[in-house]
């Protein structure tokens, strides 16, 4: 694990800190998230992985934890990038490690919006790329689940603590990656009960078609039919609702998932 460096704004009243998986680049719905929460009185802590970007079509974004960090802290937030490998599963201890002892206190929320994602099919899917899938999709999603909970302490008692975890319903033509994020799921909504005692909320968002690089014309035309607003999703459409879910007024929104799609058709 590398570190990528950001100085910190003056110290001023204490933030509440949220770890946010998968900021790798600027435009995609993780580093959405990040700068809605940095906006709205958060310190945020962050994970990438530029080896996947770069063996994925887009590639990768040569610098963009570095600049997703001085924004975020131009917008007042102490940061925390740090790149990982979450397919290993000493990853989420390490993680919350460094986030702590960089930010100088207890993460608050945790959102996953992290994926391994490569299409194939029933047929085609290998072995190694449906294990990937789901050490990276499912097994980190819930030892990362598993490390804010051991270590979430509520000041008050009350429903402090925040889960979200961002997830998919793409099946066909798309098999270890829905099947993998199917698992994602049922975790997440696992802790909105399991972890009800520490005063945590876990919440499933389904952000639908967010183009953030991956789809072609055709594609790209075919959703925004199927979409009654006529448009696609954005990052920061799925940021509001992330927001809005860490937020105190959005305590008794728990154990659900959430499709947050412009009504798109399945």
């Amino acid at each position: 694990m590398t570190t990528s460096e950001q100085p910190s704004p003056t110290p001023g009243p204490v933030r509440p800190i949220a770890l946010i998986t998968g900021v790798g680049r600027s435009i995609g719905i993780g580093a959405g998230i990040a700068r809605r929460l940095a906006a709205s009185g958060w310190d945020v802590a962050f994970t990438y992985w530029t080896p996947y970007d770069r063996r994925m079509d887009w590639g990768a974004e040569p610098g963009a934890a570095a600049a997703i960090a001085k924004e975020l802290a131009e917008a007042g937030a102490r940061t925390a990038a740090i790149e990982a490998d979450l397919s290993g599963p000493d990853a989420p201890t390490r993680i919350f490690d460094e986030a702590e002892q960089r930010l100088g206190g207890p993460v608050t929320a945790l959102v996953l919006s992290h994926a391994e994602s490569v299409d194939s099919g029933l047929l085609d899917t290998t072995v190694e790329a449906f294990d990937r899938h789901f050490a990276v999709n499912s097994r980190a999603s819930w030892l990362l689940i598993r490390e804010y909970g051991l270590r979430f302490r509520s000041a008050s008692g009350t429903a402090t603590g925040r889960i979200v975890a961002l997830t998919s319903d793409h099946t066909v033509g798309n098999l270890p990656y829905g099947a993998s994020k199917g698992a994602l799921d049922r975790i997440t909504l696992a802790a909105a009960h399991e972890l009800a005692h520490l005063g945590v909320t876990a919440n499933v968002v389904n952000p639908g078609p967010v183009d953030t690089g991956w789809m072609n014309d055709e594609l790209r035309e075919t959703l925004v039919r199927g979409t009654p607003l006529g448009r696609l999703g954005t990052p920061q459409d799925t940021a509001h609702l992330v927001e809005f879910l860490c937020s105190p007024e959005g305590q008794w929104v728990n154990g659900q998932l959430l499709k947050s799609n412009g009504g798109a058709a399945s």
